[in-house]
């Protein structure tokens, strides 16, 4: 991994912890922890453009109150979505859905 690469995923993760927003910061920063390091050149530049969304319209779309607009459908949202879960049966509260 290149410095460059190393240096992105170092602030991709501290922006999915530090949103301000508790109960996305729970969902999305051990989601990055455990996926951004995998993920190709561009899945990082759709999550760093997901970063950038307000904290309760992502919400909203994490936990299915809203449906996301189409360039943030797909395979990532799904799978932040049923990540959602995993942290909360990890946690063992019910704060998944």
């Amino acid at each position: 991994m290149t410095y460059d690469k190393d240096a992105r995923l170092k602030k991709l993760r501290f922006r999915a912890w530090r949103r301000g927003f508790r109960e996305a910061d729970l969902i999305l920063g051990p989601f990055a922890d455990k996926h951004v390091p995998s993920f190709s050149d561009a899945e990082l530049d759709w999550f760093e453009r997901l970063l950038e969304v307000p904290d309760q319209d992502l919400y909203a779309w994490i936990v299915g109150r809203d449906e996301p607009p189409a360039e943030f459908s797909g395979p990532i949202m799904d799978r932040i979505r049923a990540f959602r879960f995993e942290v909360s049966q990890a946690r063992g509260d019910d704060h998944g859905g």
